[in-house]
């Protein structure tokens, strides 16, 4: 039966995916904090501040 091999484990590939999922989390969480951060201030002022939209 063609395609139910058990691929052999590849540790850089491990490492890989890690540091891309690690990379991944970082952005998420940091990303969410800068726009806690200045997220409204920043849509003020490209808006104008105008609150009528």
């Amino acid at each position: 039966m063609a395609g139910l091999e058990v691929p052999s484990w590849d540790p850089q590939a491990a490492l890989v995916i890690g540091v891309v999922l690690f990379e991944a989390i970082v952005l998420y969480v940091g990303y969410g904090g800068l726009e806690r951060l200045v997220g409204s201030r920043l849509i003020d002022t490209v808006t104008g501040g105008d609150d009528a939209a």
